[in-house]
Formats: C-alpha cells, structure tokens, sequence
C-alpha cells in the first residue's frame, strides 16, 4: 500500500522512545537460554522481535507476554534445547537469524531457518563460515542463504576469529556460540561495534572479558558457562528515535524531545555525525536500565552543512546511514560517506536504496563502492518522487521523514514492513504533526 508524506510547517511535540530492538532480542534469546524465570519490561513488540520470541518457544523455552511491553521468559537452562517441530520462521529478521545460529551451534539439535522474501535474499556466509570453522554442518540455498538447515553439536570447537568486516552480528552470533564451545572463544573487531550482547550476557551471569587494543576490539567468552535469569528493562531505541530527531532537524519550526534513550557510544554516532552537520542536540541523564545510561535528549531545527562523516563513526549509526542522508539532503554543502560497504547487506543493498531515494526526490546523489555523497539542496529538497523501500523499514521511514519537510509530497510503495521494528512509527510522527496519508 503506497503512502504519502506531505509537508508541513512544524514538527514538535514529547515521546518516549521505543523499546530498543537489538537488547529486546538479546533479553527473549538470554532469558530463553537462563536457568529460571526472567521478567522483561518495555519490549519492542515489533515483527522482528516478537518472532524471535516464537523461535525461542520452538525450541522449549516458555515465553508469555504480559501486558504491553511486559514479558516472563522461562529458560530452558541446563536441559538445552530441543529440536523445533517445525520451520523457524524469522521473517524479515536478519538480527534474530543470525544471532540464533550462533545459539544452536552449540547444541546437538538440528533446525531449519526460513524468511521473507527480504531476509531469503541476504547472504548468511559471514556467519556460517566462521561457525563452520567451530564444527556445525549446514546446508543452505545458492549464496549462503535462507532457507537453510543448520545443525549443531555438543562438542563445539572454540575459535579465535577476526571478522574481514566489523559487525555487532557477526561477533554475537559467535559470542553466543562460544558461550558452549569447548575453551574460550575469541572475537577480535578491527573496529568496536555495537556491545549489547557483552553487556547482557554479564547481566545473566556470564563472564565476558573485552579489552580494547588501539582502533581494536578484543572480546572472549569462556565455554560451558550458565546463565542465570534476570529481571530486564529494555532501554529506549536510539535507531528509532534518529527519525524523530531527523524530522525536528529538518523542519521549519521544529523541537522534539524523546524521553527514555539509551546513551551508548557505539550507538551513538548519528547524533554525533548530525552534530558535526550543525544539528543542535540537548541531552540530560535520567537513569540506567539493563546495564545502560538512559538520556532525555531534544532536537531543534537547524541550518544544517554537509560534512566528511568519520569512517570511525561507521559501526556507531550502521543503521542510520538512510536517516542520515535525508539530513545531508536537506544541508547546504556536500556530506561525504565512506567505510560503510556493510549496507550492502542489510535488508536491501542500502547503497543503492539510499541513492535511488535521494535521486527520485530531486536531490544530486553519487553512489560509491562504500558509501555515497551527497549534494545537498540547503534546505530545499524538491520531493514529488515515488519512492521503492525494497521491503527494508528504514528506506521507508526515512522517505516519510523527507516528506514531511520537501517541496512536494513524499510516497513509498510500500509501509508494511515498518512494523517489524517500529509499530507505533505513524502514530508517533502523527503526534508531533507529520502529514501522512496512505492511498
């Protein structure tokens, strides 16, 4: 179903952010694994979550939700997993996927991974080569892709392993695997990424060493460890709240403030890379949940300019690169991104989805090999166009937000696939004054 963003002259108002979606799928997973009960408060009930925790049931843990965002996950602790009866069925999810290969590997079960169309389309080498090197077997469809059988074993090899790109996916999916693997298991990241899974899994009672060694990363998790169940309070999504952030950036009058945040510095880099652009963002602490600060943080509108965004941010806002591209459309100047060939392999090729979203809607727009530049309009991005989101939430999301402040509307093909990460996305931009109409 096409829908459209039309301008408008303000955006502002106060939300809390959503749940972030990367802890809520470590919280259902960790909690599914741990000895005991674990309570979760502020869930994302996005698709892509609330699949994983479908996959977690299959695999005999007892996972019953509450109430909105409330959620009691008893894990299957020392008896381990048991073989799904059926197809685990991620969707369009390729954190749930992956992260669920590195837990099976380690168990001596067999079980059959499926997707979307999106997701069937992703490669899964990055992670099944080095969980091949550690002993599971596996048989996929052409390129390394879903559907695809994957069968663990109880004597798992540890590994020391260096992934050729950094990946928060990659590192916990092994990281997981470790956590049954005979000896210590190593990851070492050129560059540091996101560290949900270290912080988590310490929560639940695992020991998890990380040490940094100049630009590196050095983390290791000893086999054969148990984890314990916790009470969590899933944080604020600062992925989710880029858009609210970027919509008040980019407006005439615009002044958003998002409650709840989590303030971690390897998810921060879009607010970062926006503040070199110009942006002005306000932060103050209000506390702490599952082991992360959490921020009140406020937007306003700004006169934004194009800059070379630091290939050291890259890991930061991986997933903010197509958010960040409407703010370098909208700067005066040229915004230059480069060290991000991992968008090749989101839910789309983002490189390309980013280009075509830019190019559609009038704006001048280079595609590189890891990246793109952007020439930005100053404020006068001319809009008008249709554009494809190629089943990925946040090509969508971030068209919508283009709309809100171009000359002419904004259309997507397609918004159903909003929900897997951000289901109360219309309804929040609706709140602070966007325009959005579907046909």
């Amino acid at each position: 179903m096409v829908w459209t963003s039309h301008p408008v002259t303000q955006i502002t108002g106060t939300l809390r952010a959503p749940g972030d979606k990367s802890c809520s799928h470590r919280a259902l997973i960790l909690g599914g694994l741990a000895k005991g009960t674990s309570k979760i408060s502020g869930l994302l009930e996005g698709e892509d979550v609330l699949n994983t925790g479908r996959v977690m049931a299959a695999f005999g843990a007892d996972v019953e939700r509450l109430g909105e965002g409330a959620w009691r996950v008893t894990g299957v602790g020392e008896r381990g997993l048991q073989t799904p009866k059926t197809d685990l069925d991620f969707g369009n999810s390729g954190t749930g996927s992956r992260l669920m290969m590195g837990v099976v590997a380690g168990y001596p079960i067999e079980a059959r991974f499926i997707g979307d169309e999106s997701l069937s389309g992703r490669p899964m080498g990055r992670v099944l080569d080095p969980l091949t090197e550690m002993g599971v077997t596996y048989e996929a469809s052409d390129g390394k892709r879903l559907p695809l059988t994957l069968k663990g074993r109880s004597d798992l090899r540890a590994m020391s392993y260096e992934p050729p790109h950094a990946s928060a996916q990659v590192k916990s999916c092994i990281l997981f695997a470790g956590l049954n693997a005979d000896g210590e298991t190593q990851v070492r990241e050129s560059r540091i990424t996101r560290d949900h899974s270290e912080r988590m899994l310490r929560g639940f009672g695992a020991d998890v060493k990380s040490k940094r060694d100049g630009a590196a990363n050095i983390v290791s998790i000893q086999g054969g460890q148990s984890l314990i169940a916790q009470e969590t309070i899933v944080p604020g999504d600062p992925s989710s709240a880029a858009f609210l952030a970027a919509a008040a950036m980019i407006s005439p009058r615009g002044g958003v403030v998002v409650e709840g945040m989590m303030s971690n510095e390897t998810r921060d880099g879009f607010y970062r890379a926006a503040a070199l652009m110009g942006a002005h963002v306000g932060a103050e602490d209000v506390g702490s949940a599952a082991g992360e600060r959490l921020i009140d943080m406020s937007f306003e509108s700004a006169d934004l300019k194009g800059a070379e965004i630091p290939v050291d941010l890259v890991p930061s806002m991986i997933d903010e690169f197509p958010i960040l591209a409407v703010l370098a459309a909208f700067a005066t100047g040229t915004t230059v991104v480069k060290g991000a060939a991992e968008l090749r392999v989101k839910e789309s090729d983002r490189i390309k989805a980013v280009v075509a979203m830019l190019r559609v809607n009038g704006v001048e727009v280079e595609e590189t090999e890891d990246g793109f530049i952007v020439q930005g309009c100053g404020g006068a991005v001319p809009g008008g166009g249709l554009v494809e989101t190629h089943h990925d939430h946040r090509i969508a999301m971030s068209a919508l937000i283009m709309g809100t402040a171009s000359q002419k509307p904004v259309s997507i093909d397609d918004a159903a696939m909003i929900a897997t990460s951000y289901p109360e996305f219309m309804q929040h931009m609706k709140t602070l004054g966007a325009d959005l109409r579907s046909a």
